[in-house]
């Protein structure tokens, strides 16, 4: 076939735009990545922000974690002056942080006073054992310690206007106020720190009280209820309050006047007018999880010497601690209570169904 000029070009400009078009097309495809070796090698979707994950030391029943994890633990000394713990305390302290708490509480007695024959020598020997054995590990892993102080610490109480143990009160405070010795909280009100004192922890308002014995005084009575009706109160989202003595009885051996707040009922319904969801108590050495009106009362067993037996009940004592789950929205908690010498988990409904006024707070 013979071609003209016009033909000639029109033929040759098409060729090389064909091959150019080709080789393009192999470089513009070379460059891109393989969608199907990609879409094979992609990361797993990540798990949703707020899903429980059910968190324990290795070994032990794993509750799920609730927006706020405390764990609570009470009573940790052993007899007048000692300088050492039982097992119970050093196992539950290095335990304490593989359930990943927020915040770790103890209901009082973490020292072994209350007693005048106790030198200055023996009470600040006794908390820099509790700081060796307690302190300084929950310092190590960074965890909040809130605590209230119990009879053995720093008791309140009272003769002709004067303190009966006031070298242990001075010495507890310079123990807890010194710098080295940082709890780790958010104060809201410390003025008045170790005794009574108020902080906010992750939306919830924690205010503690003297309640190394059973008589709280008017002027503190008066901070408590400032403190309830602030504005950094009423925004969180839930109240709790925690003291040495409970309101109620609830072990054998502790049912008698003075062994329990004087006008229980009197700071019930203190605490229910500004609308406290828990208040969190030791001295007993009992655990007990109750709920009276709209209160609800936690009673922490010990975990050092002498645990007790509940009232109504045949259960032998058992050294305990709690792990609470809590779910702002809901306001609930959820509790999960080891037995420290054996791990094991105490079935709530293995429990009087109520002791007093108390009723169990799953009932």
């Amino acid at each position: 076939m013979i071609y003209n000029r016009r033909q000639f070009l029109i033929l040759t400009g098409g060729l090389v735009g064909i091959t150019f078009a080709t080789i393009s097309h192999k470089l513009f495809s070379q460059s891109q990545p393989n969608l199907s070796q990609n879409k094979q090698i992609a990361p797993p979707e990540p798990s949703p922000i707020n899903q429980p994950i059910a968190i324990a030391p290795d070994g032990l029943y794993a509750p799920m974690k609730g927006d706020v994890r405390i764990v609570v633990i009470s009573d940790l000394n052993s007899q007048y002056g000692s300088t050492d713990y039982d097992p119970e305390v050093d196992k539950a302290i290095a335990l304490i942080p593989q359930w990943k708490p927020d915040l770790l509480l103890c209901g009082g007695d973490m020292v072994a006073g209350q007693k005048r024959s106790l030198t200055k020598q023996q009470i600040e020997a006794m908390w820099s054992a509790f700081d060796v054995h307690i302190a300084a590990p929950l310092r190590q892993a960074k965890l909040p310690f809130g605590f209230t102080i119990g009879n053995h610490d720093g008791s309140g109480s009272m003769s002709g206007g004067k303190y009966n143990f006031q070298q242990e009160r001075n010495l507890a405070s310079a123990y807890w106020n010194n710098p080295n010795h940082n709890p780790g909280l958010n104060f809201v009100d410390q003025a008045n720190f170790p005794f009574y004192y108020s902080f906010k922890e992750k939306d919830i308002f924690y205010l503690v009280w003297d309640a190394s014995t059973h008589i709280i005084d008017v002027n503190q009575l008066t901070w408590v209820e400032n403190s309830l009706n602030s504005s950094q109160a009423k925004q969180a989202k839930l109240r709790l309050a925690i003291g040495h003595l409970p309101l109620y009885p609830v072990a054998v051996g502790r049912n008698t006047p003075g062994n329990y707040m004087a006008e229980g009922e009197k700071l019930q319904n203190l605490l229910e007018q500004y609308d406290v969801h828990t208040y969190i108590s030791g001295h007993h050495h009992a655990y007990y999880p109750g709920k009276t009106g709209q209160l609800e009362l936690l009673h922490s067993g010990a975990l050092g010497g002498g645990p007790r037996q509940l009232l109504n009940s045949n259960l032998s004592p058992q050294k305990t601690l709690t792990v609470v789950d809590i779910s702002l929205d809901s306001e609930a908690t959820r509790y999960t209570t080891y037995d420290m010498k054996s791990l094991q988990v105490i079935d709530i409904q293995t429990l009087p169904k109520s002791i007093g006024k108390i009723i169990r707070k799953d009932l």
